[in-house]
């Protein structure tokens, strides 16, 4: 099957009161990705010259031959003007995107894609919490996908002497420490259609460590002949410092039951007083967010979640403070 490209010019907000490390709007130009210290590197099987993007879209007007810009927030038609699409914060063609031409147009089956976009050296530790947005470009009428996405987020700790994926699909170099993946089994519904929050709470380090991180736009079966991949873009890459350890944590806060069945209850000591909650899985994606106005205790309902271990954050008029529970 022939995909058409289209038109390519080339988990929810986290809480306040955190020391920003690090953040990348992808505003600007693809060249400013370089000078910024981003990498890109294409390991896809017969890999073609598309890398990881800016985006740099014009209005178009549709018709039989002019296909809708994707990344919409709707469908449009024949005769309508399709805008420039938006980023997370609502800005035009502020995000990095990648697509299916990441494998050779000549391949008469699909390949496995493997393409790159690699941060700049952060240091971090053990409870900085990694964040971004992501989506599929592709918008229909019905708001599915037409060919399955998936792409993963990876950690290499060795810092600037990182050595990069360059052996093929398979290689990951030194980003052996895989933090998010979405959508592994490469169906058609579980890729946001909308601009989604997705974060990882930093754990396992020995200390303050260097290190980067690698979005991997990874589908099988993919490229211009293949069953999988189409277009997926990311934005608002940030790296912060909660104020709250685990320590204060437990100076400032209870939580209960632990194990929860229904619904786990957060009680503030010292004065504290709770102005927002939220559940994050060990995958990264946000599960369950409130907002409390100012008050000693809350809750938080837990009753739908799979049973597992969940992180839950909480934020006060002191800072924002994480600790762990498990859901029975």
């Amino acid at each position: 099957m022939k995909k058409k490209l289209l038109s390519l010019l080339f988990c929810l907000p986290l809480f306040g009161q955190a020391q920003n490390l690090y953040n990348y709007g992808f505003n600007g130009t693809t060249a400013d990705l370089t000078t910024a210290g981003w990498v890109r590197t294409n390991q896809s099987t017969t890999a073609s010259t598309t890398l990881w993007t800016v985006a740099s879209y014009t209005p178009v007007v549709v018709s039989a031959t002019v296909n809708p810009t994707p990344f919409q927030t709707q469908a449009y038609t024949t005769g309508q003007t399709c805008p420039i699409p938006n980023g997370q914060d609502g800005t035009p063609n502020t995000f990095a995107l990648v697509n299916f031409t990441s494998t050779s147009s000549t391949l008469t089956s699909g390949a496995t894609i493997s393409n790159w976009l690699i941060s700049p050296v952060v240091t971090v530790q053990n409870g900085d919490v990694i964040s971004f947005y992501t989506r599929l470009g592709k918008y229909s009428a019905t708001n599915t996908a037409s060919y399955a996405d998936n792409l993963q987020v990876r950690m290499s700790t060795n810092g600037a002497a990182t050595v990069n994926p360059s052996t093929g699909p398979t290689a990951v170099g030194d980003f052996t420490n895989l933090l998010v993946e979405i959508n592994p089994t490469q169906n058609l519904t579980s890729y946001p259609t909308n601009w989604t929050q997705y974060s990882y709470t930093v754990t396992g380090l020995t200390g303050p460590t260097a290190v980067k991180i690698g979005f991997r736009y990874f589908v099988t079966n993919g490229g211009p002949n293949g069953s999988n991949s189409d277009i997926i873009g990311i934005d608002t890459f940030s790296v912060d410092r909660p104020l709250g350890t685990q320590d204060f944590f437990a100076k400032n806060f209870s939580v209960f039951p632990n194990p929860a069945n229904d619904v786990l209850n957060i009680a503030a000591k010292n004065g504290m007083e709770i102005k927002g909650i939220q559940v994050t899985d060990l995958n990264g994606r946000i599960v369950k967010s409130v907002a409390v106005q100012g008050q000693a205790e809350a809750q938080i309902n837990v009753s739908d979640l799979t049973a597992g271990a969940y992180f839950v954050s909480v934020q006060s008029n002191e800072g924002t403070a994480t600790s762990k529970f498990l859901k029975n």
